[in-house]
């Protein structure tokens, strides 16, 4: 099985964002994980190949080094790749663009909520056509946040078409199927053959997780999502599980989630498509 969204994050990372405005709705300080509780994690689940990156947004002063997770995940027994936390509203970015690359990061990962950047802004096509150059992948957190700083009209999956349509061959994730706006995520998915979005997440609000699924499912787009655990929030054995209980939603008469779209999503394995 392949996790496509897994987390590095030291808790001076994050500098004051966690106590201001993470640890009330999740209830516990975030906790590094170790080299061996990430590998025990993924082995319990079989999990053999696995995205691993951090968060990087200037404006909420986070900011996760990519040398730092890089050398977590050369530790690692579980066969993974490195994604580089990048802020394109740094004046900076290409420095760190170019320190990842060096460091051997094989995609990025995106925080537009909490770096307050407009993705459809075009001060920062220098940066998708130095991403799509070297074949890297995107990885954009889409959707909510419980940062009160955070500017939720930056995290809508739609903003993501336009870059979708000036970037056609940028390979580009929507993560947590940008929830609450999965049935968005789903259109955009439709239309742009390089999108794709995770589901991690997407399970813990039952409801929500339901209708997302089952729109998948009827606009035909389940073979484009990927299974995602967003380690250590919750393991990928807990998002195996949570995804299928989401089979058992729903009244007589309404449409199921198919256990054939849970084993799709937990078969897929688009490695070879995303350049991985």
């Amino acid at each position: 099985m392949f996790d496509v969204h897994t987390h590095m994050l030291r808790p001076p990372y994050w500098g004051e964002e966690y106590e201001r405005n993470w640890k009330g709705p999740y209830g516990s300080d975030w906790q590094e994980p170790s080299v061996e509780a990430f590998d025990a994690a993924m082995n319990e689940a079989g999990i053999t190949f696995a995205v691993v990156f951090g968060i990087t947004a200037k404006a909420a002063g986070v900011h996760s080094p990519t040398p730092e997770v890089a050398a977590f995940c050369e530790r690692l027994k579980t066969p993974n790749v490195c994604f580089m936390a990048l802020d394109p509203a740094d004046p900076d970015w290409r420095r760190s663009f170019d320190e990842g690359v060096a460091h051997g990061a094989r995609g990025i990962k995106l925080y537009p909520v909490m770096a307050r950047f407009d993705p459809r802004d075009e001060a920062h096509d220098a940066f998708y056509r130095a991403a799509s150059g070297k074949g890297l992948p995107i990885l954009w957190h889409m959707g909510a946040t419980p940062s009160a700083q955070g500017d939720l009209s930056v995290s809508h999956p739609l903003v993501l078409d336009q870059v979708a349509r000036r970037f056609p061959d940028l390979k580009q994730i929507i993560a947590h199927m940008g929830h609450p706006w999965q049935r968005d995520t789903v259109q955009v998915l439709r239309k742009n053959p390089n999108v794709y979005a995770d589901i991690s997440g997407v399970w813990t609000r039952p409801m929500d997780g339901y209708l997302a699924l089952v729109n998948a499912q009827e606009w035909g787009c389940v073979h484009k999502l990927l299974f995602g655990s967003d380690y250590p929030l919750w393991t990928p054995q807990e998002t195996i599980e949570g995804l299928r209980r989401l089979t058992k939603v729903g009244s007589e008469g309404f449409p199921r989630v198919m256990d054939e779209t849970i084993d799709t999503i937990l078969a897929c394995d688009l490695r070879r498509s995303l350049g991985l």
